[in-house]
């Protein structure tokens, strides 16, 4: 009896040896993916050597987004609603702001004078109050503009008067950041300082790598994005803000995870800079030596589409780009110069397979416990006979 259990269990076991625990997809499953490119979730199988690192570095790089529409023309050197302006008035005559003295004849003379006056904050109709002139209208002038037209309302009043104004608290021409900033806030602007990296640099800059940063202007119900690095690198979107623009930092942080016979299983963040594929191995303590199969580290990616056509590659894209399995030989000693010449993307996953005496050894293991069983059964089975 315990000889026919056993030679049944051990059928079943030969007979689905798939169901033998796995941490992923075997060297033969990973093949017939690849064998049906067209089929459903399929994919190309792209073996690894120098040459071909070399060709996917020479892509240029695509950022996700752009900020380059964004770039606005707008002055930011006019008065707007809430400024304080600086008014200063200057009266040859003195009739308003001189002091009468003595003259040679003993009759009173004039002597010509000037005055400083308090802040003056436009209001929500635009307009400040002027002593002795009344209520002017400023906003959307630039400050020479408005002293002009100060000046024109002393005429009547004052002889030829010169004014000055000058903007003392910059309140209108300014914009809101928030996120990932040492100090969100409201941010001014000004004709020399208008572009995304003055700004942050006026907040204290981001709290976190620039390369894990998204920079998103919202604007007239619109909302442009592109990546901080982008923005620190291609001059093209170190955009010109406008007045009320609102620019959130967002924290996207790129990482990538590792699976099957490697030191760890984990989803690591990816350091500032390039990451390699010998560093991102590293991180997680290497290959596990008893049981992966050196010859096949595998990097499983959506990449994007005109690097796939400076591969040849005919597979199909798809939303998120073309899936590609990249496939690296370990054994040889050229492995690892390749491995530090491909670099880590985000969302990459890195999986090395069982190799084949792995695979055998956890087949034997399998059967050990199974002969265990029928050594148990048979024993208990004399045990209740006698």
């Amino acid at each position: 009896m315990s000889r026919s259990i056993l030679t049944l269990m051990l059928l079943a076991a030969l007979g689905g040896c798939s169901t033998l625990p796995r941490d992923g997809p075997s060297s033969r499953a990973i093949d017939r993916g690849a064998s049906a490119p067209d089929a459903m979730g399929g994919y190309a199988l792209v073996p690894l050597d120098f040459a071909l690192t070399e060709r996917i570095k020479a892509v240029p790089p695509q950022f996700l987004g752009s900020l380059a529409e964004a770039s606005s023309d707008a002055p930011l050197d006019v008065i707007g609603i809430g400024d304080a302006l600086a008014v200063a008035v200057f009266e040859p005559s003195g009739a308003l702001f001189g002091r009468g003295v003595g003259s040679s004849t003993g009759g009173p003379s004039v002597q010509s004078g000037s005055q400083t006056l308090p802040l003056m904050v436009v209001d929500r109709d635009g307009q400040v109050g002027v002593p002795f002139a009344g209520r002017v209208r400023v906003d959307g002038l630039t400050a020479p503009q408005a002293a002009d037209a100060i000046r024109r309302a002393f005429q009547g009043r004052v002889g030829n008067p010169q004014v000055t104004v000058s903007v003392a608290q910059n309140n209108s021409n300014t914009v809101t950041i928030l996120g990932d900033v040492r100090q969100p806030g409201r941010a001014p602007l000004s004709a020399n300082a208008d572009r995304i990296l003055d700004v942050l640099a006026t907040v204290g800059g981001p709290t976190r790598p620039a390369d894990d940063i998204v920079v998103n202007i919202r604007r007239e119900g619109r909302t442009y994005s592109a990546p901080l690095g982008a923005v620190a690198t291609d001059m093209t979107e170190n955009v010109r803000l406008r007045r009320d623009d609102i620019i959130n930092l967002a924290y996207k942080p790129r990482r990538y995870a590792t699976f099957g016979a490697l030191g760890a299983v984990r989803q690591l963040d990816m350091p500032a800079g390039q990451l390699s594929l010998t560093g991102a191995l590293g991180s997680v303590g290497g290959l596990n030596s008893g049981l992966a199969n050196a010859r096949r580290v595998l990097i499983f990616r959506f990449e994007r589409p005109e690097t796939a056509q400076a591969l040849g590659l005919t597979q199909a894209p798809t939303v998120r780009g073309v899936p590609v399995v990249y496939q690296l030989d370990l054994t040889e000693a050229s492995g690892f110069f390749i491995a530090n010449n491909f670099m880590i993307q985000p969302d990459d996953v890195i999986y090395a397979p069982h190799a084949g005496a792995a695979e055998m050894r956890k087949f034997f293991e399998f059967v050990q416990s199974i002969s265990r069983v029928v050594y148990d059964i048979s024993v208990t089975s004399a045990l209740n006979i006698d």
